[in-house]
């Protein structure tokens, strides 16, 4: 069991990579995509925007990743990886880092697309009935830099409540069983409702030693509006779980798709970044009702024009891919007068 994992300073570990800017020395034009782990909604997300950007002539390679974290450090650094789904709250906790260097790395990422969300699963003993009620308890939390543990670290932080003894070393289920039982006081989990994890739960209700734990556990609500600053607004019901015959507020991340910021450059290779998420803006905006039909049931919430928090729209995205953004129109040009010229 582990006290206060959080300080205003990152851990080293989770510094290491952030501190580059995207190599201008890359010669390979095909777009690194860095997601989530292969199982997981934000891999087969990345697979599907891949398939429908071929349409547009657009070569993305898509690849497995541990988190949020991970991501932000690949797509800062040397690593083919233009582009990365992470959860909307990473933007605040890298901004509220004492390090220089992460604090304007955080103010150069941009937000490509919104997607889903994620709901914020407090799942509690009953005798915590709001988020500061946290205070002194054990709470699970996720392994370091994983999205639970960024989620839960971020809520601290905004919420000032600095006495939580985080608890790293339990596995999710592992962490509900924890909870029914009394040896943890709650847990944090982030996760697009319904839950497998907590759906489950309904089953023990048909045996009576399992149905008392049952009334002793709840989700706690949030609505707090220093959460909703940087983070959407969102309910758990009986609809999602059957066990709980409650409905209540809570917050949800968003996950979202994002880019370091290409615009307001002249070198070719930012020139090139730029031309490709026009193109990809474009395709997913002409393709988003097939997203919607056939693909992942989460397409079903996007809504491509949503503002997220923090999160500042990607100009290069937004910008028709026929002529990129102005700037890009010179190197149009000496493209068409190159072919034009050719013998």
């Amino acid at each position: 069991m582990k006290k206060n994992l959080f300080s205003k300073q990152m851990p080293v570990s989770l510094l290491i990579g952030i501190l580059l800017i995207p190599c201008i020395a890359l010669a390979d034009d095909s777009i690194g995509m860095v997601t989530g782990s292969e199982t997981g909604t934000y891999f087969r997300f990345g697979q599907e925007i891949a398939a429908t950007a071929k349409k547009a002539g657009l070569d993305i390679i898509v690849k497995n990743s541990e988190g949020s974290i991970a991501n932000i450090k690949r797509l800062t650094s040397k690593e083919n990886a233009a582009i990365a789904m992470v959860q909307s709250d990473v933007l605040g906790f890298l901004g509220r880092s004492d390090s220089p260097e992460t604090k304007r790395i955080a103010q150069k990422l941009r937000l490509i697309f919104p997607f889903y969300n994620e709901e914020v699963h407090l799942f509690a003993r009953k005798e915590i009935t709001r988020f500061e009620d946290l205070r002194s308890k054990r709470v699970v939390i996720g392994t370091e830099g994983s999205g639970n543990w960024l989620t839960s670290q971020n809520l601290q932080t905004l919420m000032g409540v600095k006495e939580i003894q985080f608890v790293d070393s339990l596995k999710p289920d592992e962490a509900v069983t924890g909870v029914l039982m009394g040896e943890v006081d709650a847990m944090i989990y982030v996760a697009g409702k319904p839950v497998k994890l907590f759906s489950n739960l309904d089953k023990l209700k048909s045996d009576p030693k399992y149905a008392r734990m049952l009334q002793t556990v709840h989700f706690v609500p949030m609505s707090d509006t220093k959460m909703l600053q940087e983070y959407v607004s969102s309910e758990i019901g009986a609809g999602d779980y059957g066990w709980f015959d409650q409905t209540i507020p809570t917050i949800a991340v968003k996950a979202v798709l994002i880019s370091y910021d290409f615009s307001n450059s002249g070198d070719t290779y930012r020139l090139m970044r730029c031309r490709q998420l026009a193109q990809l803006g474009q395709v997913i905006r002409e393709n988003i009702g097939d997203l919607k039909q056939n693909g992942h049931p989460k397409w079903k919430e996007v809504n491509l024009e949503e503002n997220v928090g923090l999160w500042k729209a990607d100009s290069c995205s937004r910008t028709r891919s026929e002529t990129g953004r102005p700037e890009n129109k010179k190197a149009l040009s000496d493209d068409l007068l190159r072919i034009i010229r050719q013998k």
